[in-house]
C-alpha cells in the first residue's frame, strides 16, 4: 500500500508541472474571473479531458485495474470551469477509460464513476468559487468523490469478490493522494487568484492616481494642451515607451519614443490608428509591419489603441505603446481599457459643461433680448417731449438709453461686479424716473465694500424692473424702490424692496412655475432666469428669496459669496 501511494504521488508531480503550465495562459486567467468564452471553455474541457486520460496512463496496474488519478483533471475542470466544463471532461475521459479496455472488469464502472466525479465537480463550481478557492474544500471533495467512485466499482465491477479485494487494495492510497492532489491544485489555483487580485489592485491604483492628475487637465475637452499635459503624465508613472492621444484625423500629443517624427498637428501615421478610429474598435498590432508607421526606423514595435468616445461617437484614441514586439501585456490592456473608460467619462462631463455654459450664455441673450417694445417706445416719446421742453435733460435721456441698451446687447460674460450692475440699473432708471416724475422713488442703501462682489450680469435691473412694474406703478401714487447690499460674514446679501401692491399667496406659490414664466402678467421668464443663474454660479443656497403680502409690498434678496470685497464699508 506505501508503495502505490508513492508512485501515485510520483504521478502527481507530473500533473502538477504540467497544470503550473497550463496557469500561465491567458485564457486559464479569464476563467478564474469568469470572463472566458463559450468557446474558450470548450478548449478548456478537452485539455481537462486530456489530463483525466493522462492520468489513466500514468496510473498502476493493480489486479487488472488501474490505480490512477484521473479524478484530478475531471474534477478539477469541473471547480475552475463550471458543469458544462466538468461533464465534457467526465465524457472524454471516461469514454476514453471505457474504450481502452472495454473487457475488463472494471472498466464500466471507471468509465461512469469519471462522469459521475466531473459532474459532482461542477456542481460545486459556485460554491468553492464564493470560498475563493478553498482548498480545504477541494480535499474533502477529493474524498468524496474517490469514495463515490469505490462505491461504483463495487456496485457494477463483476465479479464481486474481485471487485472487493481491489477496493481494499487501493481505496485507501487513491482517496488520499488524489484529494491531496485536488487540494494541491486548487491552493496553486487561489495563488494564482491572489496575484490576479494583488496586480488588480495595482493596476487600479495606477489607474487611479493617473486619473486625478489628468482629470484637471481633459476637464476641458481634448486638446493639444491637455493631451500633451495626459500623455507625459501616463508616461511619468507606468513603464511604458510612449504615450499618445489622436482627434479623427490628426496627433494630439505623443510623449516618449518616437516624439521626434510623431508631432502634434501632423496626419495620424499609422494604419492601426486609422483602423481603430474608423472601426471604433480597440487593436492591439503586435509588430512594427501591423503598426504600419510611415516613419522610417520607427521603434515602436506594438501598442494598444483604444478609441476614445463621446456620446456622438469616436472622438479621438489613447495610445500606449512599447519598443519590443509583442511587447504589450494583459496589464498593459486593462490599464488602457480602465484609462480610456475614465476619461471618455471626462470628455463626456467636458461636454455637458459646455453645453451648460452654451446654455447660460443663451439664457443671458434671451434675457437681453426682453427689451419691452412698450419700454423703447415710451422711452422714445419721453425723450422726444423733453427735446422740445428740456433739451439739456433730453440729451442725458438719451445718454442713459444708449448705455441701458448697450449693457443690454454686450457679449454674455461670466460674472460681473455689483458695481456695473448698479450703473445699469441706474442707466434704466433714469428713464423711468424722467417718464414716471414723482410716483417713481428710487432709494440705494449700499456698503461700499460691497461693490466688488462678483454676480451674474443682469441680474439687479430685471428685479428692478418686476419692482416698478408689478409692484409701485399698478398704484396711482406710485412708491418707493430700495435696492441695499451688506457684506455679512463671507457673503454680501443684497435686496431690492417695493412698498408696491404686494403678491397674493396664490400668486406667490406658482412665482418659478412654467405657467408664470410664460404669462404676461407675471414675472416672466426674468425671474427664473436669475433664480436659476445664481444657483447655477454659487449652489442652492444662493436662490432668490421673496417674501410679499397683498398691499404691504415685496422684498426679493438673495447672496452672493463675498471674495475679494472688503469688510468694512459706508453706506452710498
Amino acid at each position: 500500500m506505501l508503495n502505490l501511494i508513492i508512485h501515485l504521488l510520483e504521478r502527481l508531480g507530473i500533473f502538477a508541472i504540467a497544470f503550473i503550465l497550463i496557469m500561465r495562459f491567458d485564457v486559464f486567467k479569464r476563467l478564474l474571473v469568469g470572463r472566458a468564452s463559450r468557446y474558450e471553455r470548450l478548449s478548456l474541457s478537452l485539455i481537462f479531458g486530456l489530463f483525466g486520460i493522462a492520468g489513466t496512463y500514468l496510473g498502476v496496474p493493480v489486479q487488472n485495474a488501474i490505480a490512477n488519478s484521473r479524478v484530478v483533471g475531471v474534477v478539477l475542470g469541473g471547480i475552475l470551469g463550471g458543469p458544462l466544463v466538468g461533464l465534457s471532461a467526465g465524457i472524454i475521459a471516461g469514454a476514453h477509460r471505457y474504450l481502452i479496455e472495454m473487457n475488463g472488469f472494471t472498466a464500466t464502472a471507471c468509465g461512469i464513476a469519471t462522469i459521475a466525479e466531473g459532474i459532482a465537480g461542477g456542481l460545486l463550481y459556485h460554491r468553492i468559487r464564493r470560498n475563493r478557492y478553498d482548498s480545504a474544500a477541494a480535499f474533502a471533495t477529493g474524498i468524496v468523490v474517490e469514495t463515490l467512485q469505490m462505491a461504483i466499482i463495487l456496485l457494477v465491477a463483476k465479479p464481486f469478490p474481485a471487485a472487493l479485494a481491489l477496493v481494499q487494495t487501493i481505496a485507501l492510497p487513491m482517496i488520499l493522494v488524489n484529494a491531496l492532489g485536488l487540494a494541491l491544485f486548487v491552493e496553486l489555483v487561489a495563488s494564482l487568484f491572489r496575484e490576479q487580485e494583488r496586480f488588480a489592485a495595482f493596476q487600479a491604483q495606477v489607474a487611479l492616481n493617473i486619473a486625478l492628475r489628468t482629470l484637471p487637465f481633459l476637464r476641458g475637452g481634448l486638446t493639444t494642451a491637455s493631451a500633451t499635459q495626459a500623455a507625459r503624465i501616463i508616461l511619468e508613472m507606468t513603464d511604458l515607451d510612449a504615450v499618445a492621444f489622436t482627434d479623427q484625423s490628426t496627433i494630439l500629443a505623443h510623449a516618449g519614443v518616437g516624439e521626434d517624427h510623431h508631432r502634434p498637428g501632423m496626419a495620424l501615421m499609422t494604419d492601426a490608428t486609422r483602423e481603430a478610429l474608423a472601426s471604433g474598435r480597440i487593436a492591439a498590432p503586435l509588430t512594427r509591419g501591423e503598426i504600419g508607421c510611415t516613419a522610417e526606423g520607427c521603434r515602436l514595435g506594438s501598442a494598444i489603441i483604444v478609441p476614445l468616445r463621446r456620446e456622438e461617437g469616436v472622438v479621438g484614441a489613447l495610445k500606449l505603446y512599447r519598443i519590443k514586439e509583442n511587447g504589450i501585456t494583459t496589464l498593459d490592456m486593462e490599464l488602457a481599457h480602465g484609462l480610456a473608460h475614465l476619461f471618455s467619462s471626462q470628455l463626456e462631463l467636458s461636454q455637458l459643461d459646455e453645453q451648460k455654459k452654451l446654455v447660460r450664455e443663451a439664457e443671458i441673450r434671451a434675457l437681453q433680448a426682453q427689451i419691452h417694445p412698450h419700454f423703447l417706445f415710451n422711452a422714445i416719446n419721453t425723450v422726444k417731449s423733453f427735446i422740445r421742453t428740456d433739451p439739456s435733460t433730453a440729451s442725458e435721456l438719451l445718454v442713459k438709453l444708449a448705455e441701458f441698451l448697450r449693457r443690454n446687447i454686450s457679449p454674455a460674460g461670466g460674472l460681473v461686479t455689483l458695481a456695473a450692475e448698479l450703473e445699469h440699473c441706474r442707466a434704466y432708471l433714469a428713464i423711468e424716473m424722467a417718464r414716471f416724475g414723482d410716483r417713481v422713488r428710487i432709494a440705494y442703501r449700499i456698503e461700499e465694500g460691497a461693490l466688488a462682489c462678483l454676480l451674474p450680469p443682469l441680474t439687479l435691473q430685471p428685479l428692478v424692473e418686476n419692482a416698478l412694474r408689478h409692484g409701485i406703478l399698478t398704484r396711482e401714487e406710485g412708491g418707493e424702490v430700495t435696492v441695499a447690499a451688506r457684506r455679512v460674514g463671507d457673503v454680501v446679501a443684497i435686496q431690492v424692496q417695493d412698498n408696491g401692491v404686494g403678491i397674493t399667496p396664490e400668486k406667490m406659490a406658482g412665482l418659478f412655475t412654467e405657467k408664470e414664466a410664460d404669462s404676461d402678467e407675471g414675472v416672466g421668464i426674468a425671474l427664473q432666469n436669475v433664480n436659476g443663474r445664481l444657483v447655477a454660479f454659487f449652489g442652492k443656497e444662493h436662490h432668490l428669496r421673496i417674501e410679499s403680502a397683498p398691499a404691504r409690498g415685496t422684498t426679493v434678496s438673495f447672496t452672493v459669496p463675498a471674495g475679494s470685497t472688503e469688510k468694512e464699508g459706508s453706506d452710498q
